[in-house]
C-alpha cells in the first residue's frame, strides 16, 4: 500500500525528517527491499539501523528509525520511540483499507500450507494477497497488510504464537472477519507449557472474530471443534465427519491427489497440485474459506491445480540420475514428520532413506516424540538418518557433509524425505543432493 511520509508520521505518532516522500509498502530487510520500499529499522540479535545505508542504496525512499538510533543519512526519516510498535500502528492502518475479507490462519501444523491454499482458492475470484513465505509473527503480520496492493480485495494472514496472548496481539492489528484453525498438536508445547495452553493461545483467533465473522475449524480435533464455543461468529467445519468433506481419494506418484469435494455450496473434482495426502484436509479448509467468501467449488477448484506455495514444503524433485528428493525441509513437529514419511512409503522406489533433523520445541516429550518417528520410520520400511539429532537415538551423523557421505550415490529408484525444524538447516542438505 501506499503511504507518504507525513501520513506514517501522524499514523505512529513520529517526526519527518527530510522530503514528504511516498513508499510502497515495507521491509525490515535490506537484502530484498524493492526499490519504492519503506525499510524499518528494527533492533533484534542484528540492528536493523546498521543497514540503513544498504536499504536507502536499493532503493528505499524513507526509513523508519528510533530517535536515539538515527542515522543521519541522505534519505527521508520518520523518527519513532519504538520501529516495532510504529510497524504495528501501521499495519493497523492498512488493514483498516482493505473492504474485504482478512483470514487469518493459525494451528501447530499445516498453517502455512492451507494459508497457501486459501489464496489459490481465491484467486480466480479475488484480487488475493497472503502473507509471504511463514511470515506470521508481530512483524510479519503487520508487514503483510501493508505489503498488500491498494485494490486488494482479500488478505490472507498466517498466524504464529509461543505463547499465551500472542495470537490476540497479532489479531488486534490484523481484525480478521475469517479464523482457520488446522489443528493443535505437540509443536510449542516447551513455550505454551501444555497442549491444552496450545488450545488456549490458538483459540484466541475465534475468540477475535466479530459476531459476522466466520470460524473455519477442523473436523477432526476435538480441541478445535471446542474454539467454536469460545465466539458468537458461526462456524463451518472441514475433514472427515465435517461440512466441508473430502471423498474418493486417489493418490498419484508424484504425490499429488485428485478426491471429490462435497460442500455446503455444491460438489466438485478437485485435482490437487499439493503434495501429500494430509494436504486434502488443507485443501478443505481452503474450499471451505472460498465458499464463505462467495467462490463457487468449481472456481475454488481451480485454483488448487497449482497452488502458489511456499519454499520447502513437500517439494519433488529428481536429482541427474533420476532419484527422487522431497525437500520438506522448512519446519518439522510430530505430526508433519509423520505426513512427510508416510508421503515418502507412498512413493515407487526400491530404497527409501528419511535424513532427518531435530523437532525444536517439543519440551519434555522431546526424547520420546523423536523416538516414535524413528519408530514408524521403521515401521513403514523406510532407513533413518538423523543429522545432528541425537534424540532419535541410534548412529547418527554430526553434519551435512557427513550426511552426504553417508548417502552415497543415488540412482532412479531411490527417494530421499529430507525434513527438520528450521533451525536444523537441511535446506542446505537438500540443495547440495541436487547439485552433485
Amino acid at each position: 500500500m501506499r503511504f507518504r511520509a507525513s501520513e506514517i508520521a501522524s499514523l505512529v505518532d513520529g517526526a519527518v525528517i527530510g522530503e514528504d516522500v511516498s513508499v510502497d509498502g515495507a521491509t525490515q530487510d535490506s537484502r530484498t527491499l524493492l526499490a519504492g520500499q519503506l525499510f524499518v529499522a528494527i533492533v533484534a540479535v542484528r540492528d536493523g539501523h546498521d543497514f540503513v545505508h544498504a536499504a536507502v542504496a536499493a532503493g528505499a525512499p524513507a526509513y523508519l528509525s528510533e530517535r536515539g538510533a538515527w542515522p543521519t543519512i541522505e534519505a527521508t526519516a520518520i523518527l519513532v520511540d519504538s520501529t516495532r510498535d510504529a510497524l504495528a500502528a501501521l499495519g493497523r492502518s492498512a488493514r483498516r483499507r482493505v473492504d474485504g475479507a482478512v483470514i487469518g490462519v493459525t494451528g501447530s501444523v499445516g498453517k502455512t500450507s492451507t494459508k497457501d491454499l486459501i489464496a489459490s482458492a481465491l484467486t480466480a475470484s479475488h484480487r488475493v494477497f497472503a502473507s509471504e513465505k511463514s511470515f506470521n509473527n508481530e512483524l510479519g503480520v503487520p508487514l503483510t497488510l501493508v505489503n498488500a496492493p491498494d485494490d486488494v480485495e482479500a488478505v490472507v494472514v498466517e498466524m504464529g504464537a509461543r505463547g499465551l496472548g500472542h495470537i490476540a496481539r497479532l489479531c488486534a492489528i490484523a481484525q480478521p472477519t475469517i479464523g482457520v484453525v488446522t489443528a493443535v498438536g505437540d509443536a510449542h508445547v516447551e513455550q505454551f507449557g501444555s497442549i491444552d495452553a496450545v488450545a488456549q493461545g490458538k483459540g484466541e483467533l475465534i475468540e477475535s472474530l466479530p459476531d459476522s465473522g466466520v470460524a473455519v475449524l477442523s473436523a477432526a480435533d476435538p480441541r478445535v471443534l471446542a474454539m467454536a464455543r469460545r465466539t458468537r461468529a458461526r462456524s463451518i467445519t472441514f475433514g472427515e465427519g465435517g461440512d466441508v468433506v473430502a471423498c474418493a481419494v486417489v493418490m498419484h506418484d508424484d504425490l499429488t491427489s485428485t478426491f471429490t469435494a462435497k460442500t455446503p455450496w455444491g460438489t466438485t473434482t478437485v485435482v490437487l497440485g499439493a503434495r501429500g495426502v494430509h494436504n486434502v484436509d488443507n485443501a478443505l479448509a481452503a474450499l471451505a474459506v472460498a465458499g464463505v467468501c462467495g467462490v463457487l467449488p468449481d472456481v475454488a477448484a481451480v485454483g488448487l491445480r497449482s497452488p502458489r506455495w511456499s519454499p520447502w514444503r513437500m517439494e519433488l524433485h529428481r536429482t541427474r540420475e533420476g532419484a527422487r528428493v522431497i525437500n520438506d525441509s522448512y519446519n518439522a513437529n510430530p505430526t508433519s514428520m509423520a505426513a512427510a514419511l508416510r508421503a515418502l512409503a507412498a512413493l515407487p522406489a526400491r530404497r527409501r532413506l528419511a535424513v532427518l533433523g531435530v523437532m525444536a520445541e517439543l519440551g519434555d516429550a522431546r526424547d520420546a516424540q523423536h523416538r516414535a518417528v524413528r519408530e514408524l520410520a521403521e515401521t513403514l520400511g523406510i532407513a533413518e538418518l538423523a543429522v545432528a539429532a541425537p534424540a532419535y537415538g541410534g548412529a547418527g551423523v554430526g553434519s551435512v557433509d557427513e550426511a552426504l557421505e553417508r548417502i552415497g550415490d543415488l540412482d532412479a529408484d531411490d527417494a530421499v524425505l529430507v525434513k527438520g525444524s528450521r533451525v536444523a538447516g537441511l535446506d542446505v542438505l537438500a540443495a547440495r543432493l541436487l547439485e552433485r
